[in-house]
């Protein structure tokens, strides 16, 4: 199904609807396409309860503290480097 952003916007509830039951909606600005609307599978809550249930996941309702960032070694090649060599 195709939406324009204004119809969008008129009938969110209705547009979000068909999503949840498996319609794949794009958005369109001047008859281009610039968004799509998935909804999401009902098993993929099922995962996420599972990792909950765990404790392999957790979620206080803040937002995601991230962990120090990962230290690069000083030798070897740089990612680039291989990358071209890796292109020969």
């Amino acid at each position: 199904m195709d939406i324009a952003i204004r119809e969008l916007k008129s009938n969110l509830s209705r547009v979000l609807a068909a999503a949840r039951d498996g319609e794949t909606i794009e958005v369109t600005s001047h008859r281009k396409p610039v968004a799509r609307i998935v909804g999401i599978p009902p098993q993929a809550d099922e995962g996420l309860r599972r990792l909950m249930a765990t404790g392999a996941l957790t979620w206080r309702g803040g937002r995601p503290k991230l962990g120090a960032p990962v230290a690069l070694s000083a030798g070897g090649a740089s990612v680039s480097q291989t990358v071209l060599e890796d292109r020969g």
